[in-house]
């Protein structure tokens, strides 16, 4: 009876942990899911064009990479800074989401004519072995950039909940597990969709064919739809965390206007004034993150002369 006694309050004590584990990888998942919205909706492009019996191999590639990069070097990596250095982490945030507003950035000055940095699927492919893993590896120094940022305000998250090291490090490795796997198998849904769609067009069944014909038609749209949420995603989040850096590092200016003109719009619109609050912050972020981006990617192409050779 006394070993069954101990046996139930460990069981209780691992079961509060796993509770404390879940309930820091919920709040640190949904903190994460702008980069999250952005990591999906960007990873397509890089299957875009490519042999369509190469998508899902090259996506399991990249699925593989995004892993290593979370489990083998951003979760230690992260664990440590929160033990030796947890002050580094909010200046970590502020890089990364200068990043994200960077790339937003770009991406708004190519859509209005702005020059192309880096090879494109208009440029000639010599070597379509060696330009697929080219593909793969853009992809996963990509993937590196964004799962540094979902662990970092995840482990931002999960430390204001548990002090405790082994639910840090398991709390963050299920994040960054679940995220990959959500991002990734989205992907691999979306690519796969015209095949899906050509193989019902091919069915006798009327219903099948219309269906078919009906996610051919979506599939563009979708690329097209994903891409620009991908865009917004990037200035958002990016211009979210700065803003929500300066405010922590002790300037508060652009934190508190970004705050005010949240509070007039949810102040006016009533029963919405939740939704209105939060898209009046979500759109002076994005337009902070727009302007900010576009000043480091002057910065950086015009003035330090990044990218300028493979532009030109």
């Amino acid at each position: 009876m006394a070993l069954l006694d101990d046996v139930s309050i460990i069981a209780r004590a691992a079961a509060a942990s796993i509770d404390d584990v879940s309930v820091a990888a919920g709040k640190a998942g949904t903190k994460a899911a702008g980069v999250v919205i952005d990591d999906a909706a960007v990873t397509p492009s890089y299957v875009t064009g490519l042999s369509p019996a190469r998508e899902l191999p090259i996506i399991w590639s990249i699925t593989k990479g995004s892993l290593k990069n979370k489990l083998l070097l951003l979760l230690p990596g992260a664990l440590l800074l929160s033990w030796f250095l947890p002050q580094a982490i909010i200046f970590i945030l502020m890089l990364g989401g200068a990043y994200l507003c960077y790339e937003g950035a770009e991406k708004v000055m190519e859509k209005l004519g702005g020059e192309h940095h880096g090879k494109t699927l208009e440029d000639p492919i010599e070597d379509p072995a060696q330009f697929e893993k080219q593909r793969i590896n853009g992809a996963i120094r990509t993937d590196l950039i964004l799962s540094a940022e979902i662990m970092a305000i995840s482990l931002n998250e999960i430390a204001t909940i548990s002090d405790s090291f082994w639910i840090r490090a398991v709390a963050l490795a299920v994040v960054g597990i679940a995220i990959t796997v959500v991002v990734y198998g989205s992907v691999a849904l979306i690519v796969k969709m015209d095949d899906v769609g050509l193989h019902l067009v091919q069915r006798e069944n009327g219903a099948a064919k219309r269906i078919g014909q009906m996610l051919l038609h979506a599939m563009p749209k979708l690329l097209v739809a994903l891409s620009f949420i991908g865009t917004i995603a990037m200035l958002w989040v990016g211009g979210g965390i700065i803003l929500h850096g300066t405010h922590e590092v002790g300037f508060h200016l652009l934190s508190d206007l970004a705050h005010g003109a949240e509070h007039a719009v949810a102040g006016m619109t009533g029963a919405l004034s939740g939704v209105f609050g939060w898209l009046t912050y979500a759109g002076v972020s994005a337009i902070f993150g727009l302007v900010l981006g576009a000043i480091i990617a002057v910065v950086l192409h015009k003035v330090l002369g990044f990218g300028a050779d493979e532009a030109h």
